[in-house]
């Protein structure tokens, strides 16, 4: 089944670019193209894509008025956001209203094209270069306040809780952990379903703001 996208960019040239990057691989299709977030809510409503790659800045209503629009649907689609920025307060707010993930505008066609199979697989999209530094930069400027729901993780889900907040994918929890990612995926299954978290870009937020993790801790790496 083909991956279906709705592109929304206030730029009719980004639009027409980022449309033939996606159109260019098979199993991908752009089912709609809106030039603000209005539009945007309104075409993803009709056409009811798996995914709504918006640009956070647009007129008449932006991209994240749009995806909390978006995000509140019974069964709402995945939603990246793309910036030009990488330090916007508006990324961090993205990612506590649960958007998938967010790239930047320069980021290269590969890592788009990429991005989108991750998300539609269950994966949030957690840019490396950007994700630790902006929502450390804005979780940091308040005290964390630990949540009670934390003692219901094992010493193992809280353990991937950190390396989810470090923006790191399955294949790399598996791999600092030495086990199989179907393991991974369970774990992450259950630190979702315990933390009452709607996928993992929530989870990173999380992580920072309950002090799991703490501003400045950066990447890991396996």
């Amino acid at each position: 089944m083909s991956i279906r996208i709705v592109i929304a960019d206030d730029q009719a040239m980004v639009r027409a670019g980022l449309k033939l990057v996606v159109e260019r691989e098979p199993g991908m299709e752009v089912v709609g193209e809106a030039a603000d977030g209005l539009e945007a809510v309104t075409l993803a409503r009709r056409t009811r894509p798996d995914i709504v790659l918006m640009d956070i800045s647009m007129p008449r209503m932006d991209g994240l008025a749009a995806a909390r629009q978006l995000l509140g649907w019974p069964d709402p689609p995945k939603v990246v956001m793309l910036t030009t920025f990488d330090t916007d307060e508006n990324l961090y707010a993205a990612l506590r209203a649960g958007i998938s993930g967010f790239l930047l505008k320069v980021s290269p066609p590969e890592q788009l094209v990429e991005a989108l199979r991750v998300v539609v697989g269950g994966e949030a999209l957690l840019d490396p270069a950007v994700t630790t530094r902006v929502i450390a930069s804005f979780a940091g400027r308040h005290d964390p306040v630990p949540s009670p729901r934390l003692a219901d993780l094992t010493p193992r889900e809280l353990e991937v809780l950190r390396f989810l907040a470090r923006g790191l994918t399955n294949a790399e929890i598996a791999g600092g952990l030495s086990v199989g990612e179907a393991t991974v995926k369970t774990h992450v299954a259950r630190v979702l379903m315990k933390l009452h978290l709607r996928d993992r870009a929530q989870a990173v937020v999380f992580a920072y703001e309950s002090g799991v993790v703490r501003p400045g801790a950066g990447r890991c790496r396996s």
